[in-house]
């Protein structure tokens, strides 16, 4: 294992295989289009893109798009999307979100901020990237927010995600994608995404592939919207899900933000 895979707890996670994309673009492009079609430009920039789905599909859709992920791993396969749309895009970037204008001096109309990269980040970390944020995206600039609701996981005592089950390309079996949670202290858990080789009748039957640990802050909803006044942004809009539904903290599987940049960036 190379010191870059090390420092990347997701170089064994392969996220296009463990999601059902087509279904879940589909299904999403409604809600991004309401918010992203009011944005003053019709550009975006995809924080923590993973390998790079929503970038295409916005880049498919006439959006200039530019991807930033910390991980080298999925911005390799993010990478493979590179040039499908022209001047569109999408481009991808390896960077750390705390540091966005060294990584692009671009402005953008629009932002989108989907899945686990925002608890990756602690308090003065995300202060620093909101910061940063404002300072690349235009005046007016819409921003969507999109991570597990931690309140709800707090409440009930969530020790893990849904299994996935994808067929196994190299051999035949499935592969199983597990993340598992573990609760650190009043504001974190200890993530730990894992892949399974699953092979009935074989010999073991089980095989641990990959498995690495996180720990993510576990934002709630007060601590995100005190984080993002304090850069700028006022909250327009807060959800359940990415296609409008309301948000209940106790029951809603996400919380979903949409915030407008209320002040002119510098």
């Amino acid at each position: 294992m190379t010191e870059e895979q090390r420092d990347d707890p997701y170089h064994r996670v392969d996220y296009r295989r463990m999601i059902a994309w087509p279904a879940r673009i589909e299904r999403e492009a409604p809600f991004l289009g309401r918010f992203l079609a009011a944005a003053p430009d019709p550009s975006v920039l995809d924080l923590g893109c993973g390998t790079g789905e929503h970038a295409d599909f916005l880049a498919s859709q006439g959006f200039r798009t530019v991807g930033i992920d910390r991980s080298e791993a999925q911005i390799t396969k993010a990478r493979e999307y590179e040039g499908r749309h022209g001047e569109a895009g999408p481009r991808f970037v390896v960077g750390d979100f705390t540091a966005l204008g060294e990584h692009t001096s671009e402005r953008f109309g629009g932002a989108i901020w989907l899945g686990n990269g925002l608890p990756h980040l602690e308090d003065d970390e995300l202060a620093t990237a909101l910061d940063g944020l404002a300072e690349r995206l235009l005046p007016g600039g819409v921003l969507v927010l999109q991570l597990l609701n931690y309140e709800r996981i707090r409440a009930h005592g969530i020790r893990h995600l849904p299994l996935n089950f994808r067929d196994d390309p190299a051999e035949p079996g499935e592969i199983v994608f597990l993340r598992l949670m573990t609760p650190d202290g009043s504001r974190h858990v200890r993530f730990n995404p894992t892949t399974l080789a699953l092979r009935p009748g074989a010999e073991p039957a089980v095989e641990l592939k990959g498995a690495r640990e996180v720990r993510l802050r576990t934002w709630s909803r007060r601590a995100l919207e005190t984080a993002l006044t304090a850069a700028g942004f006022a909250v327009r809009e807060i959800h359940g899900d990415m296609i409008g539904g309301d948000y209940e903290a106790e029951l809603s599987t996400d919380l979903v933000m949409v915030a407008r940049l209320s002040t002119p960036s510098a």
